[in-house]
């Protein structure tokens, strides 16, 4: 009788033991799929910043040389452009919290508890 309850200890204390390894296991995936869910957006912002960046700065040379030779002064035409540019980001500084800062926020808290139970939402990617 006594060696029956310790083998049934025995076993209980293994199947907590593998419970709690197999409940560590998922965590650290969960966690890797996270890390590099994000990491992958921040690289995909990463890169279509940079290529945004070109697009704009060609098109702010064009548009100043356009706007040069309209006014017939290459340092007018430039100033216009380097006015625009300096007001868009005074915009965008204004709008900020307004507009970008929380969906930035909702994106990265979608990211961590996209797997929560209690979560409904079924786009999981």
């Amino acid at each position: 009788m006594e060696d029956n309850s310790n083998t049934y200890f025995e076993e209980t204390f293994e199947l907590v033991k593998k419970y709690t390894d197999d409940r560590i296991l998922l965590l650290k995936i969960q966690s890797a799929k996270k890390t590099a869910k994000i990491t992958s957006k921040i690289v995909y912002i990463f890169v279509a910043s940079i290529i945004l960046f070109f697009v704009f700065l060609f098109f702010g040379f064009t548009l100043a040389y356009f706007f040069a030779e309209r006014l017939n002064s290459t340092f007018y035409g430039f100033a216009l452009v380097a006015g625009i540019s300096v007001f868009i980001l005074l915009l965008f500084i204004a709008l900020y919290k307004i507009y970008f800062s929380g969906k930035v926020m909702n994106m990265i808290t979608h990211v961590f508890f996209e797997n929560d139970p209690n979560n409904f939402d079924e786009d999981d990617e």
